[in-house]
């Protein structure tokens, strides 16, 4: 026998599924990453489907059987994030704070704090600024660095930035080594990016400032493809991946 139950869930992505199926995977606030399957999501005449596009915000009825993947039955709309998801610039970048997700919380464990933090990073979302012109790289937004930053914070792979992690050193800081777990000075810099003290500085600031003061930290272009090698580098170091979504 199955069993139900209630829990708020952040759609990560969706996949089709038979005929009518897609296939969800949710972070949810109770038990963390999960798989479900939303039957006949796809017919016209379904009662919830448009409730549970990528991004949503939402409390679920779930059933929980035998099988990996769990049966929704029920939606309520909590956060529809239209003006994130039709947006097609924020739509990319709240793309790439899904896939953190996805692959820094792959676990079926509660985390509340990184529940939370994408709630948050997708309210910004609904209202951050949108670049002029085609060329800005959603990988580079301001919003997407700092979230993923912090996830790495809450995942337990805190950079540590303000110093040589190697010898202590404040003055000398030149780069960064994800397998020694943040900066490092001139000495220890052999097998580390080279970074300037602009693209240091520039990531500091997003890890030590709110997400909601991301696009205040007026960080140059080079500071922010500073701050995304940082980023890159650690998901390589620490979870052996690298986000799809980063190279678009």
């Amino acid at each position: 026998m199955g069993r139900g139950y209630r829990t708020e869930a952040i759609v990560l992505r969706s996949l089709r599924f038979a005929e009518a199926d897609r296939i969800l995977h949710l972070y949810t606030s109770e038990r963390g990453r999960i798989g479900a399957i939303a039957k006949g999501i796809r017919k016209t005449r379904s009662r919830f489907g448009a409730r549970l596009e990528p991004l949503s915000h939402v409390e679920l009825q779930l059933h929980e059987g035998s099988g990996e993947l769990q049966t929704i039955t029920g939606v309520d709309l909590k956060r529809s994030h239209r003006e994130a998801r039709e947006q097609p610039y924020r739509f990319d970048v709240g793309l790439v704070g899904a896939e953190a997700m996805l692959r820094l919380f792959a676990e079926p464990e509660a985390n509340e704090r990184a529940f939370t933090a994408l709630a948050r990073f997708l309210d910004l979302l609904d209202e951050a600024p949108v670049p002029e012109g085609d060329g800005t790289r959603p990988a580079l937004d301001p919003l997407a660095l700092a979230f993923q930053l912090k996830l790495l914070w809450l995942a337990g792979y805190l950079p540590h930035l303000t110093s040589c992690v190697e010898c202590g050193a404040t003055g000398d800081v030149v780069g960064f080594s994800a397998r020694a777990g943040g900066a490092v000075c001139s000495g220890h810099a052999a097998a580390a990016l080279r970074l300037s003290p602009d693209g240091l500085a520039g990531a500091e600031r997003l890890l030590a400032s709110p997400l909601a003061a991301a696009h205040e930290a007026g960080l140059s272009e080079r500071a922010r493809r500073e701050a995304l090698s940082i980023v890159t580098a650690s998901y390589e170091e620490h979870g052996g991946f690298r986000l799809r979504t980063l190279s678009a």
